[in-house]
């Protein structure tokens, strides 16, 4: 997957998204998704940085957790006119493939980039699809946002393991005893 297609970006804001809200973030654990993602050479995080991708991805979080395209769509609205600039084009000086940013400028603040790149995504996938482009894991205590673009049934759990203990607890308590 091209890292600066429309599903790669959205795929990324869903990974930070769990790292940042549902795991216990780090400079290092933030740095270890970028990098999957991408980003190479000294990123420059700091906690300060952190905290500000944690409070866009609580944002972001409430878009995947929609209850319809029309709620996704104006959460999305706000975001964007709150955090997105003008479209651009970069390569940050040569260093990447041509690419669209919707951030301030190459020396942004991580939060900036973050909330409005991935805002941006999202709102090209609900034009796309018709449909808010994911969801929040209805498994008992997980919550965990997931990327849900295929066709077929929508989903419900972030994963397998989700799936699976729901349904063995759906068991378990028809089961008598």
């Amino acid at each position: 997957m091209e890292v600066h297609s429309t599903r790669a970006m959205a795929v990324r804001a869903v990974e930070l998204c769990v790292a940042l809200l549902h795991e216990q973030p780090t400079v290092s654990s933030v740095t270890e998704v970028l990098r999957r993602h991408g980003e190479h050479g000294d990123l420059g995080l700091d906690d300060s940085d952190v905290a500000a991708m944690r409070a866009a991805a609580a944002r972001l979080r409430d878009v995947l957790g929609a209850g319809d395209a029309g709620a996704a769509a104006g959460l999305l609205n706000g975001l964007l006119s709150e955090a997105a600039r003008p479209p651009r084009l970069t390569s940050h000086r040569g260093t990447t493939s041509w690419h669209l940013h919707v951030d301030s400028g190459d020396d942004a603040s991580w939060g900036e980039w973050f909330l409005a790149s991935s805002a941006m995504a999202l709102a090209v996938l609900v034009a796309d699809h018709q449909r808010v482009p994911g969801g929040l894991c209805a498994s008992a205590g997980c919550g965990r946002p997931y990327l849900d673009l295929g066709g077929g049934s929508p989903r419900r759990y972030c994963s397998a393991r989700c799936a699976t203990r729901e349904r063995v607890a759906a068991h378990r308590s028809r089961t008598p005893r």
